[in-house]
């Protein structure tokens, strides 16, 4: 697969969709599996988004309980 380009927007979406997945399955790499297919992206993409919304604290991390 190719690694496509993604903007600071798409990658914020990304984020949000894997930590809200994560949160309601409960299963890690599952979760991680369903976002590279549904934005056709590779897991080296997801684990620098990943990384970078840690670090930046993207929404949802961002939102207080």
């Amino acid at each position: 697969m190719v690694a496509k380009r993604l903007t600071v927007a798409q990658r914020k979406e990304i984020f949000r969709e894997l930590v809200e997945i994560q949160d309601s399955l409960q299963d890690v790499r599952k979760s991680r599996q369903i976002i590279m297919e549904k934005h056709r992206i590779t897991d080296h993409q997801l684990r620098k988004i990943e990384d970078e919304g840690i670090r930046r604290q993207w929404p949802p991390l961002d939102q207080d309980n």
